[in-house]
């Protein structure tokens, strides 16, 4: 115990995430989890349960087709822990238990949902957690509509509960077989709008939803709210445009695909017959990712948008603002820092891709890269062809992309700050 009370808020939400990833694998591998005649190896089982507690939806095996019933269940656990963070579910356990949750927990879920004080943070949890029963239970109706069309009606519901849980916590599984996730689904209206709801609204953030609820209106919103709405509706525009100029799909597909690739990974049309074009604003997309205080990952809407900002302030020599009210100076460096850390995974792991992978053309590593970092689950179709080395790599973008490039840096901060003052001497830059 005197070890984790040393640790600090960072490294023990990193511990957390890794040792569910663990005890997932591990129980996806016993026999009650393995549909029979099927094999399901360590690193692929890891890979798979990486995949599911990072939200992301990258698999190498078939989900349907290795794991049977409570195989599915326990990735769609995996799915749900993963979405709702480790931390929050384990407030959750505290709270079912009647017992306090003491100052360390709530800093733990301050840490982890980038919360500014610790005012209110058990009632933030509870609410968290109706909000996910609410849009999950709205999902799981629309979606059984759909699917009990085509499968028995216990199926039907199977697969209706698990997509839910996979649409709203932003992670691209699916348990249809064959590997064709939403493709026979594609001109289906009704199920289209439903995942896209559930993933827009997942990829909002808790606090965000929770701003629009109270308010009801865009004035009286507060900034951080203004930013990640304004933001989602331009990038899912400027996506579904993009897509439909550079693809051959129906303006459905188009913005489908606009708002899974932020970042939930579903798909109604074949990726890897996709152009290059096309294949370079998923990443694009991918890159930038869903909010704040969301189940989805990159770098963040309000990251992107505070690079744009101190961009247009630099060249207009003016104050980094929006919506009339002045961005914080160490919000835009926080900005660039982030943008910078993920830059350096998302090459790092492409150049070592490319060297493991040289059969796969450059575009295709470098958006399955991208793909595990934004925690979406996009893929070319490459992915299970992947050699181990090359899947320990994705496992360890998928890990740094869900639990964040700048919380991963910080566990490697071992020494206190310095009191020491530099004279302060400047450099030529550009």
């Amino acid at each position: 115990m005197k070890f984790f009370k040393k640790q600090s808020p960072g490294r023990l939400i990193a511990l957390g995430f890794a040792l569910v990833i663990f005890a997932g694998a591990l129980i996806l591998m016993l026999p009650i989890s393995v549909n029979d005649g099927a094999e399901v190896s360590f690193i692929n089982a890891l890979f798979t349960s990486t995949s599911a507690v990072c939200v992301t939806g990258l698999i190498a095996i078939d989900t349907a087709e290795h794991f049977t019933v409570f195989g599915r269940t326990v990735v769609a656990l995996l799915i749900q822990i993963g979405g709702l963070g480790v931390t929050a579910v384990g407030v959750t356990f505290i709270l079912a238990a009647g017992k306090r949750v003491g100052i360390k927990g709530r800093l733990l879920v301050k840490e982890a949902m980038n919360l500014n004080s610790f005012k209110g943070v058990v009632r933030l949890v509870k609410a968290v957690l109706l909000m996910t029963l609410c849009f999950e239970g709205a999902g799981v109706i629309l979606s059984f509509i759909v699917f009990v069309q085509d499968f028995p009606p216990l199926d039907a519901l199977g697969i209706s509960l698990f997509h839910s849980v996979a649409a709203f916590n932003n992670s691209g599984f699916d348990i249809l077989g064959g590997l064709q996730n939403l493709i026979p689904y594609q001109n289906n209206v009704l199920l289209n709008l439903t995942t896209c709801g559930l993933i827009i609204f997942g990829g909002l953030g808790f606090l965000v939803i929770l701003d629009i609820i109270k308010t009801r209106s865009f004035k009286k919103l507060r900034l951080h709210s203004k930013v990640v709405i304004t933001m989602s509706i331009f990038l899912l525009a400027i996506g579904t445009i993009l897509l439909k100029l550079t693809e051959d799909i129906t303006w459905l597909g188009a913005f489908f695909q606009s708002v899974s690739a932020r970042t939930a990974g579903f798909s109604t049309y074949p990726i890897g017959s996709f152009t290059n074009a096309g294949l370079f604003v998923l990443t694009i997309l991918m890159f930038i990712g869903a909010s704040p205080g969301s189940t989805g990952g990159g770098i963040k809407t309000s990251t992107f948008f505070a690079l744009m900002q101190a961009t247009k302030s630099s060249a207009t020599n003016q104050h980094s603002a929006a919506f009339r009210r002045k961005i914080p100076t160490e919000v835009i460096t926080k900005a660039f820092i982030i943008t910078f850390l993920a830059l350096l995974v998302v090459c790092t792991g492409t150049f070592a891709l490319c060297i493991l992978e040289p059969d796969c053309s450059f575009i295709q590593l470098f958006f399955e890269v991208t793909s595990a970092f934004g925690t979406v689950g996009l893929s070319t179709g490459i992915t299970p062809d992947l050699c181990v080395a090359s899947k320990v790599v994705l496992i360890i973008t998928m890990f740094i992309g869900r639990l964040g490039p700048l919380t991963i840096a910080s566990l490697w901060a071992f020494k206190a700050t310095s009191n020491v003052s530099y004279t302060e001497e400047t450099i030529i830059i550009g």
